[in-house]
């Protein structure tokens, strides 16, 4: 799954202040955030990934290839033995041009989250609580898949977080507008 959070429809100067209080705000709340995911910090492993132009052991190839992707994913994991790997915010992604949909009309390659890889199956959970904003099956190459995003509001700041690459099941029964509470599984 994926955790993203995304401000929309503010003009740049506005929105560079908004994340700097945004980012204030999250880090005052942090002690009362669930987990997103089983994560031990203490006892387990987390691979950091890099999907910028530094990361020189993948290939165009490779990441025009889901299934080729996907192998160098939990090859890195399994040799790591971790469970979990993460990339970073704000990392300007030669991934991205792996797909079309990245680089039509509002091309872009500055990735606005943080991915959080894992096993199939992993339970996610929603870090605070929140309304079901959207949900959706992205089905484009690139694309996020079975996606659900939760609209979220601390103090007067309203954010969202979006979990991507679900399965078709997790959106099963979702519907916008329902509330979801800090740490249900998701």
């Amino acid at each position: 799954g994926t955790f993203f959070m995304q401000i929309s429809y503010l003009r740049y100067s506005y929105l560079h202040w908004m994340i700097t209080e945004l980012e204030s705000l999250l880090l005052k709340n942090k002690p009362g955030f669930h987990p997103v995911v089983d994560f031990d910090p203490l006892n387990e492993k987390l691979v950091h990934f890099d999907f910028t132009s530094a990361n020189t052991e993948l290939s165009i190839s490779d990441v025009s290839d889901t299934t080729a992707f996907s192998q160098y994913i939990n090859s890195k994991l399994n040799n790591a033995g971790a469970k979990f790997g993460i990339g970073g915010y704000n990392e300007n992604r030669t991934l991205y041009r792996r797909s079309e949909l990245f680089n039509g009309k509002e091309a872009r390659s500055v990735h606005l989250g943080i991915d959080i890889w894992g096993p199939a199956g992993t339970k996610l959970y929603a870090p605070l609580g929140g309304v079901v904003h959207s949900f959706a099956f992205n089905d484009n190459f690139g694309d996020y898949g079975a996606t659900l995003i939760i609209q979220h509001q601390l103090d007067r700041i309203t954010f969202h977080t979006l979990y991507g690459h679900l399965s078709l099941h997790d959106i099963a029964g979702v519907n916008e507008g329902s509330y979801v509470i800090r740490g249900q599984e998701i």
